[in-house]
């Protein structure tokens, strides 16, 4: 299923950030003994898991502690996997509960984005300058994901960043695929009405420190 093309500005957010991940987050060696197929799976899909868990709102603190704890159910439950759906799809699905058993047991907090240090997310294969930009692009995305419903970012991380099928999202979530579509399109929309309102906020802030510097 297709939708509309992405505005400029909402593909200038989205560029660049889709596999990145903290060159300092946390990638412990699991902890218990661990078969080949799930060091495979681990090393495979391990950024998958970070920046999902990430930009479905769970702040920078705790995300090492969530994604681990994803890890650990993964161990366990690797041997009922039966690849009737792609890793990644059955991957999302053990996210989505251990996320909603952490939010359960702990009083949700807002979204602080400050909590990605500049230095965190700036790439050594980049140059300063590209480099300080793409963790401000970062920033951006995670102040606007953090503006939906947390329905509408589901579908919109999956379908926008991850790049997964709306069948493949709607086994992953085991929701009616129509509804899976519906809540993209309304994502899609609030997403970029976000990012038009953050745009004329820039835009206006510099006008006014430009009238304000002295002459």
């Amino acid at each position: 299923m297709s939708f509309w093309p992405l505005k400029p500005s909402m593909r200038s957010v989205l560029s660049g950030v889709s596999g990145l991940v903290p060159r300092d987050a946390a990638r412990p060696a699991p902890s218990v003994p661990a078969a080949l197929e799930f060091e495979v799976l681990y090393r495979d899909h391990f950024r998958f898991v970070w920046r999902t868990v990430r930009r479905l709102g769970i702040d920078g603190a705790r995300t090492d502690d969530v994604v681990q704890d994803v890890f650990l159910v993964v161990h366990r439950r690797l041997d009922g996997f039966e690849g009737r759906s792609s890793p990644k799809t059955w991957l999302y699905g053990i996210v989505r509960r251990v996320i909603a058993d952490r939010r359960r047991t702990q009083r949700r907090k807002p979204e602080d984005a400050a909590q990605l240090e500049p230095d965190a997310l700036r790439s050594p294969a980049l140059g300063p300058e590209a480099s300080a930009e793409q963790a401000e692009r970062v920033r951006l995305l995670h102040r606007l994901l953090a503006q939906l419903g947390d329905d509408k970012r589901e579908a919109f991380v999956l379908a926008e960043l991850e790049g997964l099928t709306i069948a493949e999202i709607a086994e992953a979530i085991d929701a009616n695929p129509n509804t899976v579509a519906s809540r993209v399109r309304a994502a899609r929309r609030e997403f970029e009405a976000a990012l038009e309102r953050a745009t004329q906020h820039d835009v206006a802030l510099a006008r006014r420190i430009e009238e304000e510097r002295p002459r």
